[in-house]
């Protein structure tokens, strides 16, 4: 096939790439070391490279030919040669754990520059032409936080918005939501962006030893959304998980019983919307768009009515026939609308949203307001849209099809107005994450190309970057790469004009 002539730039992908070392092998898909790979288009031409991020994770795990450093899903342990007080000496390090830096999920812009990042409080800057591994940043040096999460937002004006959970402050556990400014001041040229970071407030957690577990936030034109759901960590459990000789997942609980609570923070004014808006409970964790409309928020989230989804990824689970490893809740897309302008006087038991739609917001006797989705569609995850979209009226969402079983066979293009929907797929193909990229003289939301890297569960056959339209969602072409893929997580694309040139 052919490229568009002004597709010019990179596509960046991280994901697990290593799952043994020496003898040791991960518990966990996503505990694997990660691996960034990159596809390059200039002049119509694609060139592939891939690289291990050389985390200090993956320095020490190699130099030792094990797993030295724990990751989520796979406790390490210490040489078993030590004396007893090294022993002991390690049990107490561990009590706060002292986090990876395997950053494996996806890949953050700030300011001109690129980091992979992961959920702890580490970050690793990368070149994004050479894959090379640059320096560590450790949130924790600006901003009191034990981790953050991977997919954070840029707004209007190049600021990175991001936001981590604080469990340093015993007793005082809450959730940073906090910015990054894109460039310092002239006269610090020195000094790194996270030096000017700030926090643009701070939600206290409903239960201070069990917080929440988030993978993403929302955001609109004027608020921030962030979702409470009964998905949660033990704090105790994660202290003493070293001691007792268990991962750190395994204090990860989902309380069915509990309510999902909505926080609405004002970007302006940075304090939260006072009333208490909540939903029963769900596992969520890609939220898909937010925006604003006549006085309600409306946001898009793919939920899950359990957590089966992190047990389907330990590496005993994968190995197993894929035909039996069923999720036990197909992930569902869902739009809740809230009405954050209501007549204060309406009845308790009153439905407050006022717009056409099927989810509700109902007054409760205590002046709290139950909120029920309406199901969009069913069976997509890892959703992306069209970036210049986020936080406004939207129409389409481009995500993987996922069925029972936790490997996407397809990919979609999903009309959330009319919930008309477009497949992309091929036998023994699984794909990842579509990345939308507008065409340069886009006047239509989906006026441009969608990218996914194409695995084969076929051994012999030979994975590639598949071109769509995004449009019409047929194939312009597809790019073979005669090495082995792995699956991988989330990624960016990158534009020519946004890469430094190597003078800079």
């Amino acid at each position: 096939g052919q490229l568009p002539t002004w597709l010019q730039g990179i596509l960046l992908r991280n994901g697990p790439g290593m799952h043994t070392i020496g003898d040791t092998k991960y518990n966990h898909w996503f505990d694997g070391l990660a691996l960034l790979h990159s596809f390059t288009f200039k002049n119509g031409e694609v060139y592939y490279r891939s690289k291990y991020l050389r985390s200090d994770t993956y320095n020490c795990n190699i130099e030792a030919n094990r797993i030295v450093v724990s990751e989520f899903g796979t406790m390490a342990y210490p040489d078993p040669c030590k004396n007893i007080f090294a022993k002991a000496f390690s049990y107490l390090s561990h009590t706060i754990p002292e986090f990876t830096d395997n950053c494996l999920i996806n890949i953050m812009k700030t300011g001109d520059d690129f980091y992979a990042t992961s959920e702890t409080n580490f970050i690793r800057k990368i070149n994004p032409q050479t894959l090379e591994t640059l320096e560590k940043v450790d949130y924790s040096k600006y901003i009191a936080v034990n981790m953050a999460t991977s997919h954070p937002h840029y707004d209007s004006a190049g600021n990175t918005l991001n936001m981590g959970t604080s469990i340093v402050d015993k007793g005082k556990t809450k959730y940073i939501l906090f910015k990054i400014p894109p460039s310092v001041p002239e006269k610090e040229k020195k000094k790194s962006c996270f030096k000017h970071l700030e926090v643009i407030c701070s939600i206290p957690s409903r239960s201070l030893l069990h917080p929440s577990y988030y993978h993403s936030f929302g955001i609109t034109e004027n608020y921030i959304v962030f979702i409470e759901q009964p998905f949660k960590l033990d704090i105790v459990k994660m202290a003493t998980a070293y001691i007792r000789g268990v991962n750190w997942a395994s204090c990860l609980a989902y309380h069915k019983e509990d309510k999902t609570w909505f926080h609405f923070v004002d970007k302006k004014t940075k304090k939260e919307v006072s009333t208490k808006f909540y939903s029963d409970a769900m596992v969520f964790f890609h939220h898909i768009n937010a925006y604003e409309e006549d006085g309600h928020i409306i946001f898009d989230i793919i939920a899950y009515t359990d957590n089966s989804l992190y047990d389907m990824f330990y590496l005993k689970n994968l190995s197993k026939d894929f035909e039996e490893n069923k999720l036990t809740s197909i992930p569902a897309c869902k739009r809740f609308v809230v009405p954050l302008q209501y007549d204060k006087d309406a009845e308790v038991g009153s439905n407050l949203v006022t717009l056409p739609s099927t989810a509700t917001a109902v007054k409760e006797k205590d002046g709290s307001i139950y909120c029920q989705p309406e199901t969009l569609c069913a069976g997509i995850e890892l959703p992306r849209i069209n970036y210049d979209h986020n936080g406004k009226k939207y129409k389409y969402v481009f995500a993987t099809e996922v069925q029972w079983s936790p490997v996407p066979t397809k990919i979609v293009k999903f009309n959330t107005q009319t919930k008309e929907m477009l497949h992309w797929g091929e036998d023994h193909c699984w794909p990842s994450e579509p990345v939308f990229v507008p065409s340069p003289d886009a006047k239509e939301e989906d006026d441009g190309i969608v990218l996914t890297c194409i695995v084969m569960s076929d051994p012999k056959e030979a994975p590639f970057l598949l071109v769509l339209d995004a449009k019409t969602f047929k194939e312009l072409g597809r790019a073979t790469v005669d090495v082995e893929m792995h699956l991988d997580l989330h990624g960016m694309f990158i534009p020519q004009k946004d890469l430094k040139t190597e003078t800079e």
